[in-house]
């Protein structure tokens, strides 16, 4: 009697048998293919992940946070057990036993698909999970499940189990564009992972299960019935007490989502212009891009850059700057409401320190946001008077022996079909360089420039960083600030920083950059050079306190003990500038519209001057 029963369940069973068969067999068949060559063809490496990028500013404080995936990878010993517990017992408990998949787990889920006529139940391990984030996709096919196997099997062969289960908890996703449990910790809590309670870790790590139907932000009543499952799991495997089980579901989760830090957008942005400029300067792009012999070949250098610029910042990098966060803050405040009273008007200011020569803070234009076109180093305009420092009087004292008391006729004077004029048409008469100087006359600059010579003249800005002269440049009209394109205002302000001492080194904004670890990557190295003999440099700023005292600079009005500056008009009024230094900073400041338009009209409020004098307070120093 037994044995005919048994006969008819073997035949009931039969069509099941058959087709678990049939299924195993392809698998079979199709891992034949792989055999041969599998060691070759697989080769397991970490993905390209693109990991934070973080700017501190001078107090090591972070400002700014640039990501597409929020990621806070840790090493498996920085990981609670308890949050490993948690995965380990609920996703794959045979873990530490397997070879990267469960023949048992396996075999249950393909009969239980065969039965069902579906590919619902995965079986997957850890190890398996790992795989397919990693190399493969999330398509249910046989085929795939079966590639899966193969590579979870060599993946066990080439990394420890401790190294699987640490790059699985860092690269699971958690939903909200968050990858890594360490991540998830600091995105839903704003807590580090090892300050997490054990319902918190329990509660976040009910999330990668599905990350849309357990999405607290949405779902939370969904993500809490999970995590309460994970917490039962535990206590049926012995993990917990039950009572310690209960604990824990009674405590309450209350979520402190993660803002992205977005402050100061004017200067982060630059900082990451910079970030660019430091990488082609260390890697020898710049000189690549400089020597290019066709604008096809230049292109491809920039293009070659902007790849090693991307494949850096993926790696998550910090990177620390000078910011003065509470100077950037009252700047952009102060100037944004000034602007406000003049529809469509445009400002730009740089302010740099002398003693460090470091950028602390940058204002872009009105109501800044984050790479919006930047005025304060990528509006190129005409700087007008505020030229002639640079380019006329400090080359002129520094290579011949005239002095401010030398006299320089101020009339009527042309250069075969050049023909300067001064401010409103005025004609004057001989006066002394001092008094051209003071009232910013036109036509004793062109002269003082001939006498110079243009070459010599233009020889002296090379050490600057003025990107847009060209040699087209190399005409008298530039002793009035007429360029074939311009300067910006982050090129004036370091310019002028010249005229602290003489010594000049090229300001930036960036400190150092490190990476993950905290190792170095890039960091400006320049030593100062000289750029003016001490000689050519008190006479210089001698020459720009006058102007405050008693010439085109009156108004400016700043609390140091020394104030130096020099303004500048251009053709049509359709640019305000002012660039100077005090004991402390050095700074240039641009108005005007986007599109050039007249601004005689407003030339009396004297916004650029109100403007130098709010970047231009030391606000850490009291008088």
């Amino acid at each position: 009697m037994r044995q005919a029963i048994g006969f008819i369940i073997l035949l009931l069973c039969f069509p099941f048998i058959w087709i678990l068969y049939s299924f195993i067999h392809t698998e079979i068949l199709v891992a034949s293919s792989y055999k041969d060559n599998l060691a070759e063809s697989i080769r397991i490496s970490s993905p390209s992940i693109s990991s934070p990028i973080v700017l501190l500013d001078e107090q090591g404080q972070v400002f700014s946070e640039d990501y597409v995936e929020w990621r806070e990878p840790l090493p498996l010993e920085s990981i609670p057990l308890f949050a490993q517990e948690l995965f380990i017992q609920s996703e794959d408990v045979e873990f530490y036993n397997h070879i990267g998949f469960n023949f048992s787990a396996i075999f249950r889920a393909v009969f239980a698909n065969a039965i069902a006529n579906s590919k619902e139940q995965g079986a997957s391990t850890i190890t398996q999970q790992l795989v397919r984030l990693r190399y493969l996709t999330t398509e249910k096919t046989y085929e795939r499940k079966v590639t899966e196997l193969l590579y979870a099997y060599e993946m066990e062969k080439q990394l420890t189990k401790e190294e699987i289960l640490s790059n699985y908890l860092n690269e699971i996703y958690f939903g909200n564009q968050v990858y890594g449990i360490g991540a998830a910790a600091t995105y839903y809590f704003s807590r580090p992972l090892n300050e997490l309670t054990e319902a918190e870790l329990a509660f976040i790590s009910a999330i990668p299960n599905n990350p849309m139907l357990y999405d607290p932000l949405v779902h939370f009543d969904a993500t809490k019935k999970r995590q309460e499952l994970l917490i039962d799991v535990l206590v049926k495997n012995n993990k917990i007490a039950a009572a310690d089980g209960d604990a824990l579901k009674a405590m309450p989760i209350v979520l402190h989502i993660k803002t992205k830090t977005q402050v100061y957008p004017a200067y982060s942005t630059y900082v990451m212009e910079e970030l660019k400029n430091l990488i082609a300067s260390k890697e020898g792009f710049l000189e690549q891009i400089a020597t290019a012999q066709s604008e096809h070949q230049k292109h491809f250098f920039e293009k070659e850059l902007q790849s090693r610029v991307n494949e850096i910042s993926a790696k998550g990098i910090t990177i620390y700057t000078a910011l003065d966060p509470a100077k950037q803050l009252k700047e952009d405040n102060y100037i944004n409401n000034l602007l406000r009273k003049t529809p469509g008007l445009q400002a730009a200011s740089a302010v740099i320190n002398n003693e460090t020569r470091e950028i602390i803070s940058l204002y872009g234009g009105k109501d800044y946001k984050k790479y919006d076109f930047h005025r304060a180093y990528q509006a190129v305009r005409q700087p007008g008077s505020a030229f002639k420092p640079l380019l006329v009087y400090a080359p002129l004292f520094e290579t011949t022996s005239l002095t401010p008391q030398n006299g320089i006729n101020a009339g009527r004077f042309c250069i075969g079909t050049y023909c300067p004029q001064n401010y409103g048409g005025a004609i004057y008469g001989n006066v002394t360089i001092k008094e051209a100087f003071r009232f910013s006359y036109n036509t004793p600059a062109v002269r003082l420039l001939q006498t110079t010579g243009i070459e010599t003249a233009f020889n002296k800005l090379e050490p600057f960083q003025f990107n847009h002269i060209v040699k087209e440049d190399y005409s008298y009209a530039a002793a009035l600030g007429g360029l074939t394109r311009g300067v910006t205002p982050l090129e004036m302000a370091d310019a002028y920083t010249s005229f602290i001492n003489g010594m000049y080194k090229p300001a930036h904004a960036i400190r150092k950059v490190v990476d993950k670890n905290g190792e170095i990557l890039y960091e400006w190295n320049e030593e100062k050079q000289e750029a003016w003999s001490p000689k050519t440099v008190q006479t210089m700023r001698n020459l720009l306190q006058d102007v405050v005292a008693n010439g085109t600079g009156k108004g400016i009005s700043v609390p140091s003990s020394y104030i130096g500056a020099k303004t500048g008009t251009t053709n049509d009024y359709v640019d305000y500038w002012i660039a100077g230094l005090s004991d402390t900073y050095t700074s240039a400041v641009w108005i005007g519209y986007d599109l050039p338009k007249n601004m005689k009209s407003i030339e009396s409020k004297k916004i650029h001057h109100s403007i130098f004098n709010q970047i231009m307070r030391d606000n850490k120093r009291s008088y």
